[in-house]
């Protein structure tokens, strides 16, 4: 199996599991427990604190343990509303967002909160000045992502830090595919509100973080025994909490040598693809884009079919967002940097991580190419092409 899509989730590590099996095992205590055996379990968490605030230049007073990426994302826009609405409950939030921001977004629209939702460029990066002209006194919030989980591109995170500061707004990015990828600095960029999620950097599913900066209030999101400072109730996670510290600890340590690295896996793959199948876009930003992903609409195709026949030759590949991967609309992130509906369906995503190599890329590659071949020799779309280049 060649496995390419890291940006749906990660393998659990050597030493991440290694971190976490004792927590399973032997020092299985409740870390809100007041006997000393429960204490290797709260101490654990501290440290995974630590660990994690590393990453992003944070104190570890400002993290949040959570179940997931999409639990943060909920908390960070619900609770701006409901700390801030006494100044109003507008939100500024991108037209390419996972729906973990979007579907919040829609709720909280239902539910007397005003949404604004600003477009991107041709590369999915946001604009500006329209985000600038978005704002107004009733905005609580802007949330814009670092890095786009189906085309990879990077935003202009510190401008829209300044923007927000400048006008006194909460800025609150979904960090969840940048987190441990590339650097991040949240008081350089101006960042309020963070998150991220463990599974994504060759940490365990089920336990994800938000990062809220000090003096940011943020309500309970849930109630009970008072876990995670009165703020997120419920047994604490230790096991995963702990494989989440190890994981950000490695990730921010092989940092720049993996993304030297898969950078130029990836570009070597963009080249090939481009070299061997005509009638391919690369979408994001070609430069600006996280180092592992490469995202292509190959034109007068489906994509549903493709990567079912890359399956068949044991390649695992998706044609956007895993949490959407079901369902047969075109991604709305395509659609928003200007794909027609029939090109967006051609997409194809592949992710790579720190131990592909350029053999199974190469193999990818000519996989790939045969079956482009032969789904565009079934596809109407392809012939009414070709007869079209003929005539002319």
């Amino acid at each position: 199996m060649i496995y390419l899509d890291n940006a749906a989730t990660t393998k659990v590590s050597p030493e991440v599991l290694d971190a976490m099996i004792p927590f399973y095992t032997e020092d299985y205590g409740n870390a809100s427990s007041i006997y000393s055996f429960a204490q290797k379990s709260a101490l654990a968490i501290s440290n995974a604190r630590k660990q994690i605030a590393n990453v992003i230049g944070a104190d570890e007073n400002e993290i949040y343990f959570t179940g997931s990426g999409t639990e943060s994302d909920n908390w960070a826009l619900k609770s701006a509303v409901e700390v801030y609405k006494g100044t109003g409950a507008h939100i500024i939030t991108s037209a390419i967002e996972h729906h973990a921001i979007l579907h919040t977004a829609e709720w909280l629209g239902k539910n007397g909160c005003d949404i604004t939702i600003i477009g991107v460029d041709k590369d999915g990066v946001v604009d500006l000045a329209e985000l600038e002209n978005a704002i107004r006194k009733e905005t609580v919030l802007i949330s814009i992502m670092f890095a786009n989980n189906e085309i990879g591109t990077i935003q202009p995170i510190k401008e829209i830090g300044e923007i927000a500061k400048k006008h006194g707004v909460l800025f609150h990015t979904d960090a969840v595919q940048a987190f441990g990828q590339v650097p991040i600095d949240v008081n350089e960029l101006q960042i309020d509100l963070l998150s991220a999620s463990a599974h994504k950097l060759h940490g365990p599913k089920g336990v994800g973080m938000l990062y809220a900066r000090k003096g940011t209030k943020i309500a309970s999101f849930i109630h009970g025994g008072g876990q995670e400072r009165k703020k997120r109730s419920g047994t604490e996670n230790v096991a995963g909490i702990a494989g989440f510290g190890k994981a950000a600890e490695i990730a921010v340590a092989t940092m720049q040598q993996r993304s030297e690295r898969e950078i130029q896996l990836r570009d070597y793959l963009m080249g090939e693809i481009e070299r061997i199948i005509p009638y391919c876009r690369l979408n994001g930003h070609r430069v600006q884009r996280l180092p592992n992903n490469a995202n292509y609409s190959f034109e007068f195709i489906e994509g549903e079919s493709m990567l079912l026949m890359l399956d068949v030759e044991g390649i695992c590949a998706s044609s956007g967002s895993a949490c959407t991967s079901g369902s047969l609309d075109p991604s709305h992130v395509l659609l928003a940097i200007g794909l027609k509906h029939e090109t967006a369906h051609g997409s194809l995503r592949l992710t790579l991580n720190h131990e592909t190599t350029t053999e199974e890329l190469d193999y990818v590659v000519a996989n790939l190419e045969k079956i482009i071949q032969k789904l565009r020799s079934m596809s109407p779309l392809y012939e009414d092409f070709n007869n079209k280049q003929i005539q002319s």
